[in-house]
């Protein structure tokens, strides 16, 4: 497969700026991305790329006076899990309780749960901020027989989770077909079963039914324009969370939750992103 290396150049050249960008090119194809010293190296698939829409993602960049600057090549073939193991993913452990490693680390820590990825993106691996909000989220919440739906699933490691404290039967959602490929192979690494994955966007949730508890760890204006959707497929008891936006953001997501007949339970917060849980009453 014959991928497009990218450096983007970052002016600031801050965490909160770099980890936007990185989210924003993740919806427009990127797959991976490694850290530099003015901004960082991201790749993407040569039959996905299309350059109008990367000019339009930047020019809409939502971090106002920020200057990004990038130039390509096509990138030499390499092993994708080892520039991964030497330049990025390494194991992580959130609330010493959930352990996430790879297929290739050795001398992984012990913890309760251990869930196994091929790790072939930046988000998903419990590395960003949104990403392990959610994961503490889930492992403080009764999960033992509940429906769950994991929207916008990337890695489906917050499904996966979910099934492991005893969810059933969850559905793993992801516009991108890459993710939905990515998902059954990380579902099949921990041999976990009752996890369905299906590619589409809310639109999909017409005749999904009902769940207990709905995961979106997307964006935030997806998770505004879509709540409604999410709304539709609650009932009496029904929680959902909510991540992939700065705290400086919840007052606008509470706002159309609240408008849509959710009530406020709690947030958490690191690093200024922000992760929220309301309630279907």
């Amino acid at each position: 497969m014959r991928y497009l290396e990218f450096t983007f150049t970052t002016t600031p050249c801050t965490e909160t700026v770099n980890d936007v960008l990185a989210a924003v090119l993740g919806e427009v194809g990127f797959e991976s991305f490694i850290e530099g010293e003015k901004g960082f190296t991201a790749y993407i698939q040569l039959a996905l790329f299309k350059e109008e829409e990367l000019k339009k993602a930047i020019e809409d960049f939502p971090i106002p006076n920020t200057t990004i600057t990038y130039s390509y090549t096509e990138a030499e073939d390499k092993d994708w899990n080892e520039e991964w193991e030497k330049n990025f993913f390494q194991p992580i452990v959130i609330d010493d309780r959930c352990v996430i490693h790879s297929t290739f680390h050795q001398n992984i820590p012990h913890a309760e749960y251990d869930i196994v990825i091929n790790p072939q993106m930046a988000f998903g691996t419990g590395h960003h901020e949104t990403t392990s909000l959610i994961i503490s989220e889930l492992l403080n919440c009764e999960l033992q027989g509940k429906s769950v739906l994991d929207m916008g699933c990337g890695t489906s490691i917050l499904a996966i989770l979910a099934r492991m404290r005893g969810a059933q039967p969850c559905t793993a959602i992801d516009i991108d077909e890459w993710c939905v490929r990515n998902s059954l192979e990380n579902i099949a690494l921990n041999h976990v079963d009752n996890i369905s994955v299906l590619q589409g966007d809310a639109s999909s949730l017409k005749k999904a039914g009902k769940f207990d508890v709905i995961i979106a760890n997307i964006n935030r204006n997806i998770l505004l324009n879509d709540m409604r959707q999410y709304v539709a497929c609650m009932k009496p008891g029904s929680e959902l969370f909510m991540s992939g936006f700065y705290v400086d953001d919840i007052p606008a997501i509470r706002a159309e939750a609240e408008k849509n007949g959710l009530t406020f339970r709690s947030h958490k917060e690191k690093n200024r992103w922000a992760a929220v849980r309301f309630e279907f009453i």
